[in-house]
């Protein structure tokens, strides 16, 4: 019996594991453009657009000004790193997840769900382990997204060479750049998974179902929810670790920020509070899509792969 649990537990985390991975890397092919731009407008503010008001939307402008610079391929500028951070981010993030809800499942009696504090928790803690074991990936990314905009840096060949030049001129803790906004960002899945969570039990109450047998309209539905609920309320923590991220490329520049609190300072100084909100617009246009397609495929594929491990 012991042999049996403990081999559902273990299909249970690969399937966790591996649906976490191809749910992240798909949602991150559709919306990379709009991650480029998120990206270059958190870093550097709003761009030199000539005439971007009779262009259309300052998105759409940006999208043109990245095209005409580095063409189409600009507009999938750290795809690579991304999908590299985002399959592990994924794959441990819900594998972790699942673990501690399972944790905590087991000192609630059969029947009864998991308290909202609970749910915080479980976040809160794959969150942390997430932020800290995918943060080079994420700092790579951000380079290779924004370094067509520093004509004084040396930019990176790609991804092997953005990671071989951090470790040799900025050595490890180059990845760790940007790494406590990172954590501070754990408050985003902190409210995001909670409401998440309670938005699909209240539509499975309504249509008097099961959370489990949810079509994917209804999955899509509580992902957008809870994602634009989080997104609004954490965002300035983005803009301050995209800055701290980046600033460490310039090697022959004295850093413009020289931690966290300083950062918050010159940017509250210099852009005033629209500054921590900078590129917020195209974020949520970028995120909440990535959401519904990490959220959904998430379920689909990890009810799928349960049902062929069964």
């Amino acid at each position: 019996m012991g042999n049996q649990s403990e081999g559902r537990s273990a299909r249970d985390l690969l399937c966790s594991a591996a649906s976490g991975a191809a749910s992240g890397a798909i949602a991150a092919t559709f919306v990379c453009p709009l991650d480029v731009i998120k990206t270059r407008l958190q870093v550097h503010g709003l761009p030199q657009l000539p005439n971007s008001s009779k262009k259309g939307s300052l998105i759409v402008a940006s999208m043109q000004d990245i095209i005409k610079k580095d063409g189409v391929r600009g507009l999938y500028r750290g795809l690579s790193p991304t999908i590299l951070a985002l399959i592990p981010n994924w794959a441990v993030y819900f594998t972790v997840y699942k673990q501690l809800e399972g944790m905590l499942h087991s000192h609630v009696e059969e029947g009864n769900q998991l308290s909202v504090g609970a749910h915080v928790a479980c976040a809160s803690g794959a969150g942390v382990v997430t932020a800290i074991a995918t943060s080079p990936f994420w700092v790579v990314k951000t380079r290779l997204q924004t370094q067509g905009m520093r004509p004084e840096v040396v930019p990176y060949s790609g991804v092997f060479s953005a990671f071989r030049r951090i470790v040799h001129e900025e050595g490890y803790r180059g990845f760790y750049s940007g790494l406590l906004p990172s954590l501070v960002g754990v408050s985003h899945v902190a409210i995001q998974f909670p409401v998440y969570e309670k938005a699909k039990s209240y539509i499975a109450s309504r249509d008097n179902t099961t959370v489990d047998k949810l079509s994917p309209g209804h999955v899509a539905i509580a992902s957008s929810i809870s994602k634009i609920l989080a997104s609004v309320m954490t965002y300035p923590h983005e803009v301050v670790r995209s800055r701290l991220q980046e600033q460490g490329q310039a090697r022959n520049c004295h850093p413009q920020y020289e931690g966290v609190v300083d950062c918050i300072r010159k940017v509250f100084h210099k852009e005033g509070f629209a500054g921590f909100y900078r590129g917020c617009a195209t974020n949520l246009l970028r995120t909440t899509p990535a959401a519904v397609i990490t959220f959904t495929s998430y379920e689909m594929i990890h009810r799928f792969l349960l049902r062929i491990a069964s």
